[in-house]
């Protein structure tokens, strides 16, 4: 082995560990939740929004052409602090759910449920989007979380 075959094996090694390492981080320093896919496991045949315990929350979200089923109009009031459970479907075609200024970017695909957890500490309004083209009207694809 000459040395730039060693050179190409450690800087692959380190680049490897970097990337572990970024990954550990992520999901314990800063806390992250990563989404989690969830086929089959339960069926969401409309969007609801229900209290499930103190400060937690549960949001069953419906995408469809071109809009969001949430349980109320595209908006969801909470306090500061709450803890919300995210399940995301489609009834359709592929959607995206990017919630503004949290980790929450999910996937709304046909047939399987996306799920995501994320505490609100900050008061304000967070932006709901939709970041995967549908058709003609997906710029209306919007909602909002306020938290108060």
């Amino acid at each position: 082995m000459d040395r730039f075959e060693k050179r190409a094996i450690a800087l692959a090694l380190s680049l490897v560990l970097m990337f572990f390492g970024l990954i550990v981080y992520a999901a314990k320093g800063l806390q992250a939740d990563l989404p989690t896919c969830l086929p089959y496991k339960r069926e969401i045949k409309q969007g609801a929004f229900q209290e499930i315990g103190p400060n937690r929350y549960q949001v069953d979200v419906v995408a469809f052409m071109w809009g969001f089923d949430m349980g109320q109009i595209n908006t969801i009031r909470i306090p500061r602090g709450a803890i919300v459970d995210f399940y995301v479907t489609s009834r359709d075609v592929m959607h995206g759910y990017h919630i503004d200024k949290t980790l929450v970017n999910l996937m709304a695909i046909p047939g399987a449920i996306t799920y995501s957890r994320v505490k609100f500490d900050r008061p304000g309004e967070y932006q709901i989007i939709c970041h995967e083209y549908c058709g003609l009207g997906h710029q209306n694809m919007a909602g909002k979380v306020i938290v108060e």
